[in-house]
């Protein structure tokens, strides 16, 4: 019994160190560095960077900055609209101009359409997204794309309205 309790408090103890996370001071008041899905982008941790304009290059803001993070498709199809032309080079240009930076293209679907259906639309709007990227000069390294279909929709109904919410490519900044 007394060893299952040193256990358990070794196995808390190294849990809880894991979840210190280094959070450098920025001059300029943004200390979130989270990116569009919520999630804690902790990947400047041990990198070396040691001035805090380094730190603040890798920000989320200073990738998307005001641009929006979201560029929507036609019902059942793949191909990027052209108004979406312009913030897609904007994404490359920000790219292109810090090669440290990595962003994951996540395509969705709405609830039309089988799951596996919806898995390959997904992948397919993430993949037409990645090929503009490329396009305008992005290096392949720094895109990742993942598809969850009609899994994670960002709207929740059986109207055209949120079915046009949810035909989405999400472009997510990694570091």
């Amino acid at each position: 019994m007394n060893r299952f309790k040193w256990l358990t408090i070794g196995a808390l103890v190294f849990f809880i160190s894991g979840c210190t996370l280094y959070s450098p001071s920025s001059s300029s008041g943004s200390s979130d560095m989270s990116s569009a899905s919520g999630d804690e982008d902790a990947s400047t941790y041990g990198m070396g960077m040691d001035n805090n304009d380094s730190m603040e290059m890798l920000s989320d803001d200073s990738l998307s900055g005001s641009l929006d993070t979201i560029i929507y498709f036609d019902f059942d199809r793949s191909e990027l609209l052209a108004e979406y032309d312009g913030l897609v080079s904007a994404y490359a240009q920000r790219l292109n101009s810090n090669t440290l930076a990595t962003v994951r293209l996540e395509g969705h679907a709405d609830e039309r359409g089988s799951r596996e259906y919806n898995i390959g639309l997904g992948e397919r709007r993430a993949q037409a997204v990645r090929r503009a990227m490329l396009l305008n000069g992005v290096a392949p390294n720094q895109i990742t794309t993942v598809s969850y279909g009609e899994e994670r929709p960002s709207a929740y109904g059986s109207d055209e309205t949120s079915y046009q919410e949810n035909r989405r490519v999400e472009v997510v900044l990694i570091n």
